[in-house]
């Protein structure tokens, strides 16, 4: 999985990203309220951890201002007051989840790799996005007339269309969709089809970006 850690405690901050690390994730580390919604803005992730008292944004803030934008991505708070309004109100802002400080990095690390299992066992169905409606049970996507897709390009569409308008590295398509099991060119073939696909189906989305990325969907 891919994370962004939003903690301006440095000394924490560099524990949890050694922590994660060495499970394995992919961590991008900010340190203030504003990076997190420039970083949400241009990347695709799978879990934001945010402490909520951050400097220039607070973590409430800057994740009102990313679910504004139609961001999804699931979020964990970080908070070191034990107040019932502090959980409430990050719950109310569209937070998924909170720990209060101090934690255990194992809870975190379990709560991961619980979401890690979660994220692989669930798909949304219906997906939209401009012109385009992706079936992904049935493995169909629609605009003006529909097309059947391949398994791996189902599962694509539902990343691109989840992150629309964010760079999605071949590093991360490779291990979402083939999970790590495939060769770089695959992701590229795939990107190939799809495109024509889009064609087909007479569709104004595209698929940019050249061989080996990023790609981002858009109008």
């Amino acid at each position: 999985m891919k994370i962004l850690l939003a903690e301006d405690e440095k000394n924490l901050s560099h524990v949890i990203q050694m922590a994660m690390r060495t499970s394995g994730y992919e961590v991008d580390a900010v340190d203030n309220g504003q990076k997190v919604v420039e970083m949400a803005a241009k990347n695709a992730y799978d879990v934001m951890i945010l402490d909520i008292m951050m400097p220039i944004k607070s973590g409430i803030e800057a994740l009102s201002e990313i679910r504004e934008h139609g961001d999804k991505t699931y979020v964990i708070m970080l908070t070191a007051m034990s107040a019932e309004d502090d959980r409430v109100n990050g719950l109310d802002t569209g937070a998924d989840d909170y720990l209060t400080k101090p934690f255990s990095l194992k809870e975190l690390l379990a709560r991961l790799r619980s979401l890690e299992r979660r994220s692989r066992d669930y798909a949304e169905d219906q997906m939209e996005f401009n012109d385009l409606q992706l079936h992904s049970e049935d493995q169909v996507l629609e605009s003006h007339n529909s097309i059947s897709l391949s398994r791996e390009e189902t599962k694509i569409m539902q990343y691109l269309i989840r992150n629309a308008g964010k760079k999605m590295d071949e590093q991360y398509l490779l291990r979402h969709v083939w999970d790590g099991d495939a060769a770089a060119d695959d992701v590229w073939i795939s990107i190939c089809y799809l495109r024509h696909k889009f064609d087909a189906i007479q569709s104004s989305t595209k698929i940019q970006g050249k061989k080996g990325g990023p790609y981002v969907l858009e109008v």
